[in-house]
């Protein structure tokens, strides 16, 4: 089928940050070296397993109380946030009561004037009255005798009567008419005292309000920079515990390449480079070997071709690939076979001979593609094409046929493949897709009962993303 048959990561230690010591390598015969050799790998391997365990625990941890503190940060944000908001409300009103102020002050000045007025008016009336009292003052002084006496006729006596009549009621409405003034007057002046003690009220009450909310800011502000630094302690504090599991993992980790195994930061710069020409992360292309890995794939036994690889599907370009390499085919490693399936795929990428083809340029002669001839088979005869050996072109050596075996070449055709799959979007979902279509073919992508893989390809994609963040210092 047009799937790569399972990649190989053989996990062993490699020493990339700290060398396997054999203090008791050196024995007698041979296999005793190699006896002691493996048991001491096995040792270290369990101690760094173990290490790594217990880094994880304490990252974990870490991550915890980071996680605390952040929300606790979050909270106090939030706290100062509303207190400024408080803050600007209260600027706000402040704002308001000094318009109030002012409208009282100009009411003030209204009332002022208005007290000046009805004073001016109490001083006249006041004048009027005394006047109408003195006229009446001097009627009572006349006796009646005196005033019909006074009197030419009885009609300028009784005209002199009205107008004593007239005073007197005169006298009655100024007096009232002073007495209301005076009682208007009075109100005048307590609304003004209240408008005064009002107006001093409200300052003290928004300026009191302020100073209380700028109290609790500057609290809270206090307490969310003491978080922060506590934050950033338990920051620098996983930083390095990250970067210390990186490196264990970078040690655990090992890939079973054409020429020996290739450590993590060598497999990282492989899968950068393979991934800056097709457009694929490097964190996926290394999610799909390492997912390989779990599935218990290897990289195979030399000479097998014969037994495992499909005698009709890929035998036949087999032969001229590793003719057009100088390569003899008894001396490669290709895998067995997986459950009922043919094997015979080829180094680090696992790629079986004819999906290799069609990256690598090798075409049908008889239909001038890499897929089956005019006969309906894969007999042949087969002819590499260098102008279509995208591997090569992709992998910088356009000169030079692609290799299976070579790991800058395996890696580009991962990432090719991928790339061919949907996985240039970048997103989750296009690349886990991308990845069940690796596994299952596009027909099979489908399948609900593959969605271990494509779980499995972007949880480890993760982790190496972190890794290579991790390694990288950003």
């Amino acid at each position: 089928m047009f799937l790569l048959a399972l990649a190989s990561f053989a996990v062993f230690s490699t020493g990339i940050f700290v060398a396997p010591q054999f203090s008791n390598a050196q024995t007698a015969d041979a296999s005793g070296s190699t006896a002691t050799a493996s048991s001491d790998v096995a040792a270290r391997r369990a101690q760094l397993q173990a290490e790594l365990d217990q880094l994880n625990t304490q990252i974990a941890s870490t991550q915890s109380t980071l996680t605390g503190l952040k929300g606790q940060h979050k909270s106090l944000q939030n706290d100062i946030d509303i207190l400024t908001a408080q803050i600007k409300k209260a600027q706000l009103q402040l704002q308001a009561t000094q318009l109030q102020i002012k409208a009282l002050q100009n009411n003030i000045y209204i009332h002022n004037n208005t007290i000046n007025t009805l004073t001016g008016k109490l001083t006249s009336e006041q004048d009027s009255l005394s006047q109408i009292i003195r006229q009446t003052n001097e009627i009572d002084n006349y006796s009646l005798v005196e005033l019909v006496m006074s009197s030419q006729d009885v009609s300028s006596f009784f005209g002199d009567l009205d107008t004593f009549s007239t005073l007197k009621q005169e006298l009655n409405s100024s007096y009232n008419q002073t007495a209301d003034t005076r009682s208007q007057k009075e109100i005048e002046k307590q609304q003004l005292e209240d408008q005064h003690t009002q107006e001093v009220a409200l300052e003290q009450e928004q300026t009191l309000e302020q100073q209380q909310i700028q109290d609790a800011q500057a609290q809270k502000q206090k307490l969310l920079s003491s978080t922060k630094s506590q934050e950033a302690n338990y920051q620098s504090v996983l930083s390095i515990q990250q970067q210390t599991a990186a490196q264990i993992r970078a040690e655990l980790f090992a890939l079973a390449g054409g020429s020996g195994q290739i450590s993590l930061p060598t497999a990282i710069a492989l899968a950068k480079q393979a991934g800056a020409a097709t457009g694929v992360r490097p964190a996926l292309i290394l999610g799909i070997l390492k997912q390989e890995t779990n599935i218990g794939a290897n990289v195979g036994v030399a000479g097998s071709w014969v037994t495992e690889m499909s005698p009709t599907r890929d035998i036949p370009v087999f032969k001229v690939m590793m003719a057009n390499l100088g390569l003899d085919p008894n001396t490669v490693k290709v895998s067995k076979a997986q459950g009922g399936g043919w094997g015979g795929a080829m180094g680090p990428a696992q790629f079986i001979p004819s999906t290799w083809a069609c990256y690598g340029g090798y075409v049908n002669t008889t239909t001038g593609s890499c897929g089956k001839g005019t006969d309906g088979t894969y007999a042949g005869p087969w002819d590499y094409n260098a102008a279509k050996d995208r591997i090569a072109k992709a992998a910088g050596h356009p000169n030079t046929p692609s290799n299976p075996w070579n790991n800058l070449d395996a890696f580009t055709a991962t990432a090719m493949l991928m790339a061919d799959n949907g996985a240039t979007a970048q997103t989750p979902a296009a690349e886990r897709l991308a990845a069940l279509r690796y596994y299952a073919g596009w027909g099979g992508a489908t399948n609900p009962a593959y969605a271990f893989y494509g779980d499995g390809v972007m949880g480890f994609a993760a982790q190496f993303q972190s890794d290579i963040n991790t390694l990288s210092g950003s």
